[in-house]
């Protein structure tokens, strides 16, 4: 890493590695990596930070005023990213201990898991939080690594050719699993092979690499590229040095009989599913070649749990919200989840309830005066402590504690009049069982739920920001409940992510996201006399389309004597809303006359932005706004902000982004125009279950009307959604099919106000099994296809009675 001292005040040991100015842990000890990019410049930051107490600062370029940073530690280096990995690289190389690397297509993270849990019967394991696995994700899973770790588990991802080899001194792995090949990231490579060949690089000094046989581009490969490193494979084929010989499903368990060196395995897997059972073998590959034994095997597999590698953000009781966070036990974990914490302000007090963290392979006086630095540093009012650990290090823990020896003394002891509009956060080991505390804190919900992708929503924001000009604005919709998905919630997390403005349809929306702790600048769509007051009180800002509403709010601030910004709609061709050419002159008059009134932005709506065949008609439409804001610009003497383009047009018109875009369905992962489809993620996914399972005869009938008619002898699930909770009457009768284990099963017979049936008889679906009514698959275009409609009214449509779940991956 070549880099010089600008600054130099004391030396200081770095124990935090820091990249993102709004997740600060323990300044004192933190180092700060300005990362510059495209759409992002870290140095924005470095004042915020410097007065947040950091002191340790990795630069690219000089701040302009030195004399601004007094006490501090400054480096200057060339470019940030590398020197972070090049410092992780020196950390990396100060341990000997093992380390397995994992890369693939699919399933690095479930292996990751699954691996840690079978090995820590033999091992003090340090593994990649979460998907830790990019270009910064996997130098800040291996600066973890410390004395007390007698292994590593790290997985290790790519998008383009040189980026493993970048990687590979970080991890450094002596053994390696390759899981699969995929179409994941194909557009960053000239082909398949060159994507293997790069990933392969991963492991050009390991010993041994793990992976199945059957999977022959991949091995063949790794027979050419690395033919010194050993490769150890499983397969269906009889081809592998782990060879399944018989296969059977027993309902949510897989029996196999295989041979590994002679060695004769019978057996009993604990999920079903063709992905988990690939990603068990290699597992077991990896078991058998550490000499583990295959009752020892089966008996570690017996305990092996289900990984949900994500945060959830549920609506809990007593107006609370419940941060569930049960499956990860490690501080890296922790963190995660207190960042998590801290991004949501829907409620000022925060709690925590943490069990003792386990196998974490720091002195516990250390780790527990760590804890006690974070919960204080990211607003924590109060802790519960479960455990023995955490409990005789309570004098560590700085901010309200109550401790408790283990989960069952803190349930019997708990009130539900103990938890009052406040955050939660559950962090716990699994062996505490803090599924149970969940369920308490929880509110109850029936079966239908809409699971919201929080990681996917900031992903379709930065895509969209990725195609925006260097200081456009973006403006986003958050109306109609932020389109089905929960306004509070996405609300609090476009503010994470410092969006420009948000939108809302009426002043009741705008109100209750200032009650829930955002605090952008909103606009209001259709505001009314009824509502100035609130416009006022919560500091929103109107639309003005019309000269009654610009005159009654005119009336209404002089009467008042207060100021406030306004925003004009023109109507250049929508015929829906806002001022046209001829109103522009008594427009200006009323403006210019008032002298409490400021102009924040005036925009327009396209009438047909998403479709090819108007693209005249849309340029008319540009164009005549220009002329009309100039024109506006002029009267008025000073600038404003401009706005025409929505989430289609922001992709199909870049050269008229002007001031500002206002980003509606694209964010929700719907890009309106089509284009670029795959570039944005399903955000939400609306699940139920099979409530009951019946079987019917040929001829019988289905539902109201009799207007479901068997065919054949079917089996039928009657599931927990109908028309009261989102799901159109008009998915009667075969029109809408759910998806149940992979397969996509048809409504028979109508659609009801709190249920429908499907035919399941080509499953093997049990009553309690989840069913997916959109999501990937299918997904909104489908269903919206389905019924001649358009997804927007698939999505908003989702009822107010259907919880929502919010999750980070």
């Amino acid at each position: 890493m070549a880099g010089s001292l600008v600054c130099h005040s004391e030396n200081t040991i770095i124990e935090y590695l820091l990249l993102d100015s709004r997740k600060v842990s323990i300044p004192s000890s933190s180092l700060f990596f300005a990362i510059q990019g495209v759409h992002h410049d870290g140095h924005r930051f470095i004042g915020e930070l410097y007065h947040k107490g950091i002191r340790n600062f990795l630069l690219e370029k000089v701040p302009q005023d030195l004399n601004l940073f007094q006490n501090c530690n400054i480096i200057l280096v060339d470019n940030a990213v590398s020197a972070l990995q090049k410092i992780v690289e020196f950390h990396r190389n100060e341990f000997t201990l093992p380390v397995l690397g994992i890369t693939g297509s699919n399933g690095k993270t479930i292996v990751k898991e699954w691996l840690t849990q079978l090995l820590s019967k033999d091992f003090n394991v340090i593994k990649s939080p979460k998907s830790y696995n990019s270009q910064i994700g996997v130098p800040l899973s291996v600066w973890e690594i410390n004395d007390q770790h007698q292994f590593g588990i790290f997985e290790a991802g790519i998008s383009r050719p040189g980026e493993m080899e970048r990687l590979e001194p970080i991890i450094k792995p002596d053994l390696g699993i390759f899981t699969n090949i995929g179409p994941a990231h194909d557009e960053g490579f000239a082909s398949r092979e060159e994507k293997i060949k790069e990933k392969l690089i991963l492991f050009k000094h390991s010993k041994v690499i793990f992976s199945c046989a059957d999977h022959k581009e991949i091995t063949n490969i790794i027979k050419t590229e690395l033919p010194d490193v050993k490769n150890i494979t499983w397969s269906y084929k009889r081809t592998g040095d782990l060879v399944i010989k018989d296969l059977v499903s027993e309902g949510n368990i897989i029996r196999i009989q295989a041979v590994y060196n002679k060695l004769f395995l019978n057996l009993a897997l604990p999920f079903s599913d063709e992905a988990s059972l690939e990603n068990l073998m290699h597992c077991i590959l990896v078991l058998l070649y550490l000499d583990v034994k295959p009752d020892e095997i089966q008996s570690r597999l017996n305990a092996l749990q289900k990984v949900e590698m994500r945060l959830e953000l549920k609506e809990g009781i007593n107006g609370c919200y419940v941060i569930d966070d049960t499956y990860n036990n490690d501080l890296a974990g922790l963190t995660i989840a207190l960042n998590f914490l801290d991004q949501q302000k829907q409620k000022e007090e925060k709690t925590v309830i943490l069990s003792d963290l386990l196998e974490t392979g720091r002195d516990e006086r250390h780790l527990y005066a760590a804890i006690g630095d974070l919960l204080l540093s990211k607003g924590v009012k109060k802790l519960i402590g479960v455990g023995p650990t955490v409990t005789r290090n309570a004098d560590l823990i700085k901010v309200k504690s109550t401790f408790y020896p283990d989960t069952a003394s803190f349930i019997s002891d708990m009130k539900t009049g103990d938890f009052n509009e406040e955050i939660v956060l559950v962090k716990g080991a699994r062996i505490f069982k803090f599924e149970e505390i969940v369920k308490k804190l929880q509110q109850k919900v029936h079966g239908t739920v809409f699971e919201v992708n929080l990681d996917s929503l900031s992903s379709n924001l930065n895509f969209y920001r990725s195609r925006l000009g260097h200081g456009t604005k973006i403006m986003v919709m958050v109306k109609a409940f932020a389109y089905g998905s929960g306004s509070y919630e996405v609300a609090n997390l476009l503010q994470f992510h410092r969006v420009d403005y948000l939108a809302v349809a009426y002043a009741d929306e705008g109100v209750a996201l200032r009650e829930h702790g955002v605090s952008l600048p909103v606009m209001v769509m259709n505001p009314s006399l009824s509502t100035f007051d609130k416009l006022f009180q919560y500091n929103l800002e109107p639309e003005i389309y019309s000269f009654k509403i610009l005159k009654e709010y005119l009336e209404f601030i002089k009467a008042n004597d207060i100021a406030s910004k306004i925003h004009l709609k023109l109507d250049t061709g929508m015929r829906r809303l806002g001022f046209e050419e001829k109103d522009l002159k008594e427009l200006v008059g009323l403006v210019k006359n008032s002298a409490n009134i400021r102009v924040a932005s005036v925009f327009t709506h396209l009438a047909g932005a998403d479709e090819g065949v108007h693209d005249e008609f849309t340029h008319s439409q540009i164009e005549k706004f220009k002329i009309f804001t100039e024109h506006l610009k002029n009267e008025l003497g000073y600038g404003f902000l401009r706005h025409a383009l929505n989430s289609a047009g922001i992709i199909r018109f870049p050269d008229a982004q002007l001031d500002m875009v206002r980003l509606g369905i694209g964010l929700y992962g719907i890009e309106a125009g089509g284009l670029l489809q795959d570039q944005v993620q399903p955000v939400g996914t609306l699940k139920t279950i099979i409530s009951q399972i019946k079987e019917i005869k040929k001829g019988e009938t289905v539902g109201y009307g009799r207007k479901g008619i068997a065919e054949r002898d079917l089996r039928i699930g009657t599931i927990a959604i109908g028309y009261a909770d989102g799901y159109d009457r008009r998915f009667s009768n075969g029109k809408g099919k759910v998806l149940i284990q992979d397969k996509l099963c048809p409504v028979i017979g109508n659609v009801c106000m709190d249920m429908c049936m499907i035919d399941i008889t080509d499953t093997n679906a049990r009553e309690g099994d989840e069913v997916v009514v959109f999501g990937k698959k299918p997904s909104l275009r489908d269903l919206s296809q389905a019924i001649g409609t358009i997804p927007y009214e698939i999505l908003t449509s989702v009822g107010q009675r259907v919880k929502r779940v919010f999750y980070s991956e």
